[in-house]
């Protein structure tokens, strides 16, 4: 019998250096996006209307910068994860820079970079560091970013190669960022629309945002995720074998959680209407169907984009709880460590209309 079927890459399997182009280029269309925008009930202005995109200098209404992530990100999954190991302290993201709007109808198609390994003590997994990007069908860069799992190995006695862990900046340089080209933010003149009268210029470094709504999380929600990013991970989607590991259950992806409360974040901050880049972020708790999702902001940092005056990036810290309101700004201790009921720790820039 011939053996057609993929297992996927276990720790062993990769290599300092090595390119991996990733299957099955994927073409978001509308339906993605009204799909997207029914699991995690997004209102920002830009991704919701043409015709304020239009007003902005945008060609149309963009997809969501995270569904672009989240589909990027299931290309390289069963490349990269599909032996992931359920362990959040060993997943976690960097350097990720939005370079180019995504409209319906475009293509989306991965590849990435094996830039670091390291060995646990115990010999059964390691963790891999990608660089992973995102092309339309021209061939443009629309996202790139790091992560790093965790990854089992197919045989504990198997040799490695020496352990290499890559230098992360702390954070994207405000001159790296890339509002798109042609585009006006400063023509957002009518607030009534967006939801908010707040742009960049009354946002203080260092206030923190309650975004007070909470939304339970369904299984048939996050399950039609994972597959809307044929997302393979088996973590996220086979109760047959998560029901003998860790938890007991499949945890939900990580993605849904930052999509989940990125959502939530519009209450106070409805102007911050696209993300530019992934500073950092860390999934510190897992989430479970049937959790309520809260949120809470931190305003880490303020900065003008240069050569425009239209527009102004805040660097903002989400956290995400589960069945806890976040109005006392749940946060972990002085030591670093978490409460059991925060789940995400989400460092990005967002870009924002200034006054004239």
């Amino acid at each position: 019998m011939t053996q057609k079927t993929a297992s996927g890459n276990f720790f062993e399997d990769f290599k300092i250096g090595q390119q991996l182009a990733h299957a099955t280029p994927r073409t978001l269309t509308e339906g993605d996006r009204a799909l997207y925008t029914a699991l995690y009930g997004s209102r920002f202005a830009l991704q919701s209307g043409d015709g304020f995109a239009r007003h902005l200098g945008f060609r149309q209404s963009p997809i969501d910068d995270l569904l672009v992530f989240h589909t990027v990100f299931g290309k390289s999954v069963p490349d990269i994860s599909l032996n992931a190991v359920a362990n959040l302290g060993y997943l976690g993201y960097a350097e990720g820079r939005f370079l180019k709007p995504v409209y319906p109808g475009e293509m989306l198609s991965a590849s990435s970079e094996v830039i670091g390994l390291k060995e646990n003590s115990n010999k059964e997994t390691g963790v891999v560091y990608v660089r992973t990007h995102g092309r339309n069908a021209a061939g443009e860069q629309v996202l790139s970013y790091i992560r790093w799992v965790m990854v089992r190995k197919r045989d504990a006695g198997a040799r490695v190669g020496e352990t290499v862990v890559p230098k992360l900046a702390a954070c994207v340089s405000p001159a790296d960022l890339a509002p798109p080209h042609g585009t006006d933010y400063a023509t957002l003149f009518d607030t009534t629309l967006s939801g908010s009268p707040h742009r960049w210029d009354d946002y203080s470094t260092g206030e923190k945002i309650d975004h007070v709504d909470g939304m339970t999380v369904e299984e048939a929600e996050h399950m039609l995720a994972t597959r809307l990013y044929q997302n393979t991970a088996r973590v996220h989607f086979n109760q047959y074998t998560e029901g003998k590991g860790r938890f007991g259950r499949r945890l939900i992806y990580g993605g849904h959680v930052i999509s989940l409360a990125r959502a939530l974040s519009f209450n106070g901050l409805a102007n911050a209407v696209s993300i530019a880049a992934i500073n950092g972020g860390r999934h510190v708790n897992p989430l479970f169907a049937g959790d309520t999702v809260f949120a809470w902001s931190e305003v880490l940092d303020k900065a003008e984009i240069p050569h425009r005056k239209d527009v102004g990036a805040l660097r903002l810290r989400l956290v995400a709880t589960k069945n806890r309101i976040c109005a006392d700004f749940p946060d972990k201790d002085e030591s670093g460590k978490y409460p059991a009921d925060v789940i995400l720790d989400f460092d990005y820039w967002a870009l924002l209309p200034r006054k004239l």
